[in-house]
């Protein structure tokens, strides 16, 4: 059967694909942020993974106000890097995994999870900066990918705890597919940090830290956390961090670290970055 075999939490930065892209990720500014996932992509060459199942959010490329899902889940074959206004990345397109993405929908729904399906959509950074930041810049991209947008962008979000549980459903759907794959699952967005008004520029490296903490171990206290807290210590964005949830869900009862990176500053906010696989 299928199983999942590790959880990657990173952050999403658009100016860490720009950094790539143009040969910057070594430069005196960009050098200490990729440094931190060396460690991760020699472990990935090890792993070689079929699958990764990435959560991610949309920033109005596939999605815009006319239309807000909750959770999609995307079942197509391929998909295309986004123009996020300035033209598609020079990155390879993403190829998905249309059997088994149909398979945990079809689990998901039955699992009483309404979730949106989407055969066409163009991927943004909030996709293709993690598998960059995972894998450099290949010819191809090593695995195929489940592409799983949440909205966490126009309120009302997904709950911590409605997030978490989505991932224990997507193991439960990943243990009943019958072909033997190596997955991953992959939460991405945050850390704390707020684009607009006066508090512009937050950064909470203490509340980002022991975040990171919560996800190792037993405990399960991350799936309580309510909305107002991340808005009041993390900021308006730091939201996206409920999406690393549905990673942490999906490793079952506990988890054991193997890797994790933290640096200030990136752009207006701070990389995280932790590698998790589940303990039983």
């Amino acid at each position: 059967m299928a199983r999942i075999t590790a959880g990657v939490g990173t952050s999403h930065v658009p100016l860490l694909g720009v950094a790539a892209d143009g040969g910057k990720d070594r430069d005196a500014y960009f050098g200490p942020i990729f440094a931190g996932y060396d460690w991760t992509r020699e472990w990935e060459k090890g792993e070689k993974p079929d699958v990764v199942i990435l959560v991610y959010n949309d920033h109005a490329s596939a999605f815009d106000a006319n239309i807000i899902p909750t959770f999609a889940i995307g079942t197509g074959e391929r998909y295309k890097p986004a123009d996020e206004g300035w033209g598609p990345r020079k990155v390879p397109d993403v190829i998905g995994d249309p059997d088994l993405a149909w398979h945990i929908a079809q689990s998901l729904i039955l699992d009483e999870f309404d979730m949106t399906i989407v055969n066409e959509m163009d991927v943004d950074h909030g996709l293709t900066v993690p598998l960059t930041m995972m894998f450099g810049a290949p010819a191809a991209w090593p695995v195929k990918v489940v592409p799983l947008a949440v909205n966490v962008v126009t309120y009302p979000v997904p709950s911590g705890n409605r997030c978490w549980a989505l991932g224990e459903a997507i193991a439960r759907a990943v243990a009943s597919y019958p072909e033997d794959l190596n997955v991953q699952i992959w939460g991405t967005g945050g850390m704390s940090h707020q684009l607009q008004g006066p508090r512009a520029g937050l950064i909470n490296a203490e509340w980002d830290k022991r975040f990171m903490d919560r996800l190792i171990g037993e405990t399960d206290e991350l799936r309580h956390v309510p909305h107002l807290e991340y808005l009041r210590e993390t900021g308006s964005e730091g939201i996206e961090m409920v999406m690393w949830l549905i990673m942490r869900g999906a490793l079952g009862k506990k988890t054991r670290l193997l890797h994790r990176h933290y640096h200030v500053p990136c752009s207006n906010t701070a990389i995280g970055h932790i590698v998790l696989e589940p303990e039983t």
